[in-house]
Parts: C-alpha cells; sequence; structure tokens
C-alpha cells in the first residue's frame, strides 16, 4: 500500500485543543474488525465491552515536561524540545529557531543552566547541560503538546497530558489511549474482575513526524525505547492459558508487545524499538486495541489499518469526522477489534 491510502479530510474544528472535563467524558467508536460495524458509545462504557479474565495491558510511562527556550550565543531565541536523556548530562533534542549551531556552542538555558552542543545525530542534536537533565525539565520546562495543538501548555496540562498510572519518566509525548482512564473505570474494571500489567515505551516526538515517502517500504521507523518485563510475559501467558484477551492500551502497547514477540515468542524485551507495523502484518499478541484517532498518513493510523483492516478502518474514520468526533491526542477513543486473519 501507499502512504496516500491513508489519507482523509479532516476539518480542522475537530482537531481537539482541550481535554474534555472529565476524563472519562469522552466519546468511545467501537468497531468490529471482522465485520466492519460501528457502535457509538460512551467512554463510560468501555468495562462493560470487557469480560471476566481479559487482561488489559498499559504503558505506564510519564512525560517529562519537555520543552524550554533557550539564548543562542547571538541572542536570539531557540527552542529546546528534548527528545531522550542519553546520560548523566547528556540529553538528545530537536532544536528549532535561528540558524545552524556550531559544536561547542553553548547555549543560555532558563533558570541559569548551560548546555553546549555536543554534536549531532540525524536530525537530532546532541546536548551536555551543566546540570541534571531529569531534574531541571521537571523544574523549568513545560508539557510538550502535540504540534496541532494550537496553544501554549499551560498549568492544568501537566495534570491531564499524563495518565493517571504514569510512573517511568520518559516520553516526550503522552500515550494518548490511557489519557481517558481515571480511577473509577480502572476500578470498574477490577472489580468485573479484568486484570492489568504494565509495560513501558517512551513516546519520541518522532510519533508527530509525517510520512515522508509514498512507498511504505522506504519509510524508516523513529526509534523508541521500550521495556517489557518477565511479568508482563507471565500475565500474558497466564490470559492465553485460560483463554481469555489481550487488551492493549494504546498503539505504543501493541508496539511493545509485538516487538518483545519478534522471535516468534513473547519474551522479556528492553531497548530500542523500530518497529513499523502496516497492512499485511500478522499479530502475535494482541486480541483487541483501545487507542485514539490519529492523523492522516500517520504510521500510527497504519497500525490500526493493520489490526482492523483497511476498508473498515477508513469507514471508521470517515463515520467519526461525520459524527462529529474528537481527534488526536485530546480527543475520543475507538475500541477496536481484529480483522479475520491479521493473528499468527
Amino acid at each position: 500500500m501507499q502512504r496516500s491510502d491513508f489519507a482523509y479530510e479532516l476539518p480542522a474544528e475537530l482537531i481537539a485543543q482541550e481535554p474534555t472535563y472529565e476524563r472519562a467524558g469522552s466519546r468511545l467508536l467501537c468497531l468490529d474488525g471482522a465485520s466492519g460495524a460501528l457502535v457509538d458509545r460512551r467512554f463510560q462504557d468501555f468495562p462493560g465491552l470487557l469480560a471476566r479474565g481479559d487482561l488489559l495491558v498499559l504503558n505506564d510511562t510519564r512525560v517529562i515536561p519537555a520543552r524550554v527556550w533557550a539564548r543562542r550565543p547571538t541572542g536570539g531565541r531557540i527552542e529546546i524540545l528534548l527528545e531522550r536523556i542519553l546520560g548523566q548530562h547528556r540529553v538528545l533534542a530537536h532544536l528549532r529557531g535561528g540558524g545552524a549551531l556550531r559544536p561547542g556552542a553553548s547555549l543560555a538555558l532558563p533558570g541559569g543552566a548551560h548546555a553546549t552542543l555536543a554534536g549531532r545525530s540525524d536530525d537530532l542534536f546532541e546536548l551536555e547541560l551543566d546540570t541534571e537533565p531529569l531534574e531541571y525539565f521537571e523544574r523549568e520546562g513545560s508539557m510538550p503538546l502535540p504540534p496541532y495543538i494550537e496553544r501554549a501548555a499551560g498549568a492544568a496540562d501537566r495534570e491531564r497530558y499524563q495518565t493517571i498510572y504514569a510512573r517511568n519518566a520518559g516520553a516526550v509525548a503522552a500515550p494518548t489511549a490511557g489519557l481517558h482512564f481515571d480511577a473509577a473505570t480502572l476500578d470498574a474494571c477490577r472489580e468485573k474482575g479484568v486484570a492489568s500489567v504494565t509495560l513501558t515505551l517512551h513516546v519520541g516526538a518522532g510519533t508527530f513526524q509525517p510520512v515522508r515517502v509514498e512507498c511504505l517500504d522506504e519509510h524508516r521507523m523513529h526509534a523508541e525505547i521500550a521495556h517489557v518485563s518477565q511479568e508482563v510475559c507471565d500475565a500474558v501467558a497466564a490470559a492465553r492459558q485460560r483463554g481469555d484477551r489481550v487488551i492493549a492500551v494504546g498503539t505504543t502497547v501493541v508496539r511493545s508487545l509485538e516487538s518483545a514477540a519478534a522471535a516468534g515468542v513473547l519474551r522479556p524485551f528492553a531497548g530500542e524499538t523500530r518497529l513499523f507495523i502496516r497492512p499485511g502484518y500478522r499479530f502475535q499478541v494482541v486480541d483487541a486495541l483501545l487507542t485514539n484517532f490519529h492523523l492522516p498518513e500517520s504510521t500510527l493510523l497504519m497500525l490500526v489499518c493493520a489490526f482492523a483492516g483497511h476498508t473498515h478502518v477508513m469507514h471508521a474514520y470517515r463515520h467519526a469526522v461525520g459524527e462529529r468526533y474528537r481527534f488526536f491526542s485530546y480527543g475520543d477513543a475507538m475500541f477496536v477489534t481484529p480483522a479475520s486473519g491479521v493473528r499468527q
């Protein structure tokens, strides 16, 4: 398939600029990947779609307030968007604003800290800070809202652009399917006998990068750090033995689990993944998917199409536009079951 096969028309007013008043107050479009049937629901209905014994797999990454504005040696402003912490003082970052910087250039950071340009890695820059990076960004940074949210991050985003179960700091974008869960919804799932387990994938800013080539064989996925523990593997194996479903909360969970099962068996995994899931992929672990609506021609939309079928998913998106669902990170959700033949 080609990139253009995943295009759709989206009115700008459907791109959510703010979260719903309550976390679980969003809408939920349910897609049966086998038949293409659609049902419009509310997210409060989600626990009722689960069965006793189902296993929810959550991504417990925590978003770092990753955006700061620095001063160049010439005095001009430059935006630093953290991508990844590499070591005790070194980070990988996106730099935006002004002309090129030479290695060794010093940047004055808010709060009196400084960064030195140490080198480049593809489109990213390695910076050496004179302070501990995570502590610094937690103190001085603002939440890295996606580029399609046309407002500055506010104080409320520090709480709402974060899942309630976020634990391991390292992401610069939220695993947005999890933003819909409040404590009451998770409690309702537990009371129904639904188990849950967490893995970690630190979502990078590359998740918003467009696919720039028409031929998908030529696309190179951005790298993200994932960690799938033995506990997760054991929980999945137990669900399989019971004959129960493994339900991924978000595309990040799908990529983590499928990366860990790349050799044919789910095993603990820790490291970079560049797994590109698109139509034709055979899933090994996931039985159902909770996800948000994704950008046109994006790798995330391609993943959902691989799971529930291109025709059914694109029809669901047209339905969502017609029914005025809210799109992207602060938008509404989908609950998707697989198309026939996509599971190994």
